[in-house]
C-alpha cells in the first residue's frame, strides 16, 4: 500500500482505486474471511434436483445441478475477489482462472499461492484455482472457447466491454453500476437522508452506490434540501439540474460547501459512474417519469425508491427494469455476503440464468437424468397415438435429490 500511495500522490492511480486495492480500509479484511467461512457453510449446490417426473412405469427424469465447467474471472484492482471467487468455485464444483488488475498483482500473487496450498491438502489439484498476471495470458485464453466455459468480467465499463467484444466464449457481468434512488412525493424526510446519504458515501467506489439521486419535484422545497444539507455535510458533490440547484440557492442559510461542491449538470451528467464523493440530481414530476428515466439511463444494476405509498413501491419495482428494485433501503445492500450468499462471483445485470449478485446458484447449471428399470429397458417407438402404443404418465416425483 505504500507503494500506491506513492502511485497516487504521482496521479498516476486515483484515489478510488487506492480503496480498492486496500484490503485493511474498514472491515473489508475480516469480511472477506467471514463470506469464506460462510460459502464454506452453504449447502452443495451440485446434485439437486429441481424437477423430477416419472414418465411410464419404470421411467424416471430428473433434472439435477452440475458445475459449469471452467470459469475466467478477469478483474480489476480487487484483490479479495481472489479469495471469493476461489471459494464459490470450489464449492460449486467449478475450476477457475484469475486475472487481476495489474495494480493489485502481488497481492493477487500471494494470495492465489496460499489457496494452492490449501488445495494441495486436499483431493482436489493444486492448479484448481490458478492465477494469471498478463494481457497476454488474456488474449490467449479468451480464444478458448473449446476449454472454458463462461468469462466473468469484474470492473470498468471499458473492461467489460472489451471482453465481451473479444471472445466467443459466453460472458457473465456487469458493465456499469449507474444506480439511482428516487425520492418519490410521500417519501419521509428522515429515511430519506439516511437511505441517500448511506447509498452515495458508505463506499463510493463500489458498484452498488448511488451515482444519480431523482426528487419528485413537489420535494424540492422540503425534503431534498434536507437530504442536499446531508450530502453536502459528508463532503458530496452535486450535479445538479437548475430545479434542484435553484431550490438550495433559495435557501436562507446557504450551506458553507455550497459555492465548492454544488455545480449545473450536463445531459452526460446522468449516465457517468463517479466511483466518488460525487453525485447526479435530477427533479422529475412524477413516478412514472422517474421509473422511465431509470430505465433509459441505469445499467439495470439496481435502483431504490423512498416512499410511504405501497402503490408506488410496487410499480416502482416492477417497472425498474434492473436487477435489484428496493424500497426504502440503501442500493449498497445490493451484494452477495448482504443477501446471504457467503460472497459473490460478481453481479449479473444481463437476461440469463443469474441476476443480480451471482452466488453459488450462480455458478451451476443443471442437465437431464433419465433412468429406466424396465426389465428390457425403454424405447420412444412404444409411446404414440393409435392402437397397443402407450401415454405417458407425466408424474411428478416428490424429491430433492436423484433416487438411485
Amino acid at each position: 500500500m505504500e507503494a500506491a500511495q506513492v502511485e497516487v500522490d504521482a496521479g498516476r492511480i486515483s484515489n478510488a482505486m487506492m480503496k480498492r486495492l486496500d484490503l485493511g480500509k474498514g472491515d473489508k479484511w475480516d469480511s472477506m474471511l467471514k463470506g469464506l467461512q460462510d460459502v464454506a457453510g452453504l449447502p452443495d449446490p451440485t446434485g439437486v434436483v429441481s424437477y423430477a417426473s416419472q414418465l411410464d412405469d419404470n421411467l424416471e427424469l430428473y433434472r439435477v445441478s452440475c458445475p459449469i465447467g471452467v470459469l475466467l474471472v478477469i478483474f480489476e484492482a480487487r484483490p479479495e475477489v481472489v479469495v471469493n471467487i476461489a471459494a464459490l468455485a470450489i464449492k460449486s464444483g467449478n475450476a477457475a482462472i484469475l486475472k487481476g488488475g495489474k495494480e493489485s498483482n502481488h497481492t493477487t500473487h500471494l494470495l492465489a499461492k496460499a489457496i494452492s496450498q490449501g488445495l494441495a491438502q486436499t483431493s482436489l489439484p493444486s492448479t484448481y484455482i490458478q492465477a494469471i498476471q498478463t494481457r497476454a495470458e488474456v488474449s490467449a485464453l479468451l480464444d478458448l472457447d473449446r476449454y472454458i466455459d463462461l468469462v466473468i468480467p469484474r470492473g470498468s465499463n471499458s473492461l467489460v466491454k472489451a471482453i465481451q467484444n473479444s471472445t466467443r466464449i459466453p460472458v457473465m457481468g456487469h458493465a456499469d453500476g449507474l444506480c439511482h434512488v428516487y425520492l418519490d412525493e410521500s417519501a419521509d424526510c428522515q429515511k430519506a437522508v439516511r437511505v441517500v446519504v448511506d447509498s452515495k458515501t458508505d463506499y463510493p467506489s463500489a458498484c452498488n452506490a448511488a451515482e444519480t439521486l431523482i426528487v419528485h419535484t413537489s420535494l424540492l422545497n422540503t425534503v431534498w434540501q434536507e437530504v442536499a444539507q446531508a450530502l453536502l455535510a459528508a463532503d458530496v458533490h452535486l450535479l445538479c439540474d437548475s430545479h434542484t440547484l435553484s431550490a438550495l440557492a433559495s435557501l436562507p442559510n446557504v450551506h458553507e460547501r455550497f459555492s465548492s461542491h454544488v455545480h449545473l449538470s450536463t445531459e452526460s451528467s446522468y449516465s457517468i459512474e463517479h466511483l466518488d464523493l460525487m453525485m447526479s440530481v435530477i427533479a422529475l414530476p412524477s413516478l412514472h417519469s422517474a421509473i422511465q428515466f431509470i430505465n433509459s439511463h441505469s445499467s439495470h444494476h439496481t435502483d431504490s425508491i423512498i416512499t410511504e405509498c405501497e402503490h408506488a413501491a410496487s410499480t416502482f419495482c416492477r417497472g425498474v427494469d434492473s436487477a435489484g428494485t428496493f424500497v426504502n433501503a440503501s442500493t449498497r445492500f445490493a451484494d452477495g455476503f448482504r443477501y446471504g450468499f457467503g460472497t459473490e462471483v460478481g453481479i449479473s445485470t444481463g437476461r440469463i440464468h443469474a441476476r443480480g449478485p451471482v452466488g453459488l446458484e450462480g455458478l451451476v447449471i443443471y442437465k437431464y437424468i433419465m433412468r429406466s428399470k424396465a426389465e428390457t429397458g425403454h424405447i420412444v417407438g412404444e409411446f404414440g397415438v393409435g392402437e397397443g402404443k402407450k401415454n405417458f404418465k407425466h408424474a411428478a416425483i416428490a424429491t430433492t435429490s436423484v433416487l438411485f
